[in-house]
């Protein structure tokens, strides 16, 4: 059951824009974070939902999409996230900082595959800009942005071949691969 839950847990690109996430779901999610380990139990992280049409658009302009996809600028309008959470933590923040980050992000990543929700996490990204227009303390640095969403596309996983690219791509059907190593390459003898 949890397998299938990471199986399902993949990064899209492209949703139904049109299907509202309530706020006490970007909620819930932000409540699945605040169970997780943190180094030293400093609980540094802060997190800023965003749901508001016009936020939304300024999140969107602030974000890079897919570094692989060279001629692709990201979702078109109808196939951006329905919400963002914006990830901070302080700026002076502790060497394991990054650490409690990706266990956060991971987990309200599964929290919103759990729900039917897909979500990308993205840190390519315009900080200051994001500073700006959602009015984050000076005292905290953007960290990632987690985008949200019903998916709007087909993510399939390809087990890779000795002398395949990491790179991911797209097919003539528009479907997204996601090229994995095998498990005998990531073992150690």
């Amino acid at each position: 059951m949890f397998r299938d839950l990471v199986e399902k847990s993949r990064s899209i690109r492209r949703f139904a824009e049109e299907e509202a996430i309530p706020a006490a779901t970007l909620e819930g999610l932000v409540e699945l974070a605040r169970f997780t380990p943190s180094a030293g139990n400093l609980q540094a992280l802060r997190f800023r939902p965003v749901t508001d049409a016009t936020e939304k658009e300024a999140v969107f302009q602030a974000l890079g999409w897919a570094a692989y996809l060279k001629d692709w600028p990201g979702p078109a309008a109808g196939q951006r996230p329905a919400a963002y959470i914006v990830i901070c933590g302080p700026v002076k923040g502790t060497a394991f900082l990054l650490c409690d980050l990706g266990i956060a992000a991971q987990t309200m990543a599964l929290g919103a595959a759990e729900k039917g929700l897909g979500t990308c996490m993205l840190g390519s990204m315009d900080k200051k800009a994001l500073h700006r227009v959602l009015h984050i303390p000076e005292d905290l640095e953007v960290l990632l942005v987690l985008a949200l969403g019903k998916p709007g596309e087909t993510v399939v996983v390809d087990t890779m071949e000795e002398g395949d690219s990491v790179q991911y791509w797209r097919d003539g059907a528009d479907v997204h691969h996601v090229p994995k190593r095998p498990l005998a390459e990531l073992l150690l003898p």
